[in-house]
């Protein structure tokens, strides 16, 4: 199995745990009625799922998880965009057999849906999509800062990366689920969208987590120092030395 190969089935394998983590526990609020629990079990499934996808494949594919990650990195020239494709084919599908795996299993189950991606309501009326771009755009920013920050900068030490993306994804999707669904990541959207039918808000959950990336990864450049290492972005353990 070549080098590449193996680097998208780490991926699929990663995307597929971190997702079916977070994806299956907002299915369980649905069938289980978690009632307002839901917005912390929901979100810790997501960050712990995360951090164990990161320990898991980052150190075969870096463990990006999201085709945004994937996009930004290429955009900054941090990675290959020859690679690009093999990656975000990898996400994507990881997403599509997880949300075919629940349908398969509870879709005659009474109160289950597709885990859709979605604006949040206020007082029973729908936030409105430019609140739910922002937000988007805003996490994914706050999420890619973080990664590039772990995951390429040699001077990230004393926590392991897998924890600081992972806690990264549990407080956005805390602060912002109630408002955008808490996606950030093009891959957890699709899967849902494609299996549920319900394609609705498919481009805010594409534009702006992607946009927002590449805000992130530049922004952490330019702090960085044009003085510092710029590694290739595999997530790594910075107490490992």
């Amino acid at each position: 199995m070549t080098k590449d190969i193996r680097a998208y089935v780490a991926e699929f394998l990663g995307t597929f745990i971190f997702f079916f983590a977070g994806t299956s526990a907002v299915l369980g609020s649905k069938l289980l009625d978690f009632g307002d629990s839901a917005g912390i079990i929901v979100p810790m499934a997501f960050g712990v799922g995360l951090v164990i996808a990161v320990f898991a494949v980052g150190h075969i594919s870096g463990a990006h998880l999201n085709p945004a990650v994937s996009i930004a990195f290429a955009v900054k020239g941090k990675f290959p965009w020859s690679s690009v494709p093999g990656y975000v084919v990898a996400q994507l599908l990881a997403g599509v057999v997880v949300a075919a795996i629940q349908a398969y299993c509870f879709a005659k189950s009474p109160g289950y849906g597709a885990a859709v991606t979605l604006p949040g309501a206020v007082a029973g009326t729908a936030i409105p999509v430019s609140a739910v771009a922002l937000f988007e755009f805003l996490a994914t920013f706050a999420l890619m800062f973080v990664i590039t920050s772990v995951a390429t900068d040699a001077r990230a030490k004393g926590v392991p990366a897998g924890l600081a993306i992972g806690f990264t994804v549990l407080a956005m999707a805390l602060g912002v689920g109630w408002v955008s669904g808490g996606s950030f990541n093009p891959a957890r959207s699709f899967g849902p969208a494609l299996i549920g039918g319900d394609f609705a808000y498919q481009w805010v959950y594409w534009v702006f987590p992607i946009l927002g990336a590449i805000a992130g990864v530049f922004t952490y450049d330019y702090i960085r120092g044009n003085d510092q290492p710029n590694p290739d972005p595999l997530m790594r353990d910075p107490t490992a030395g």
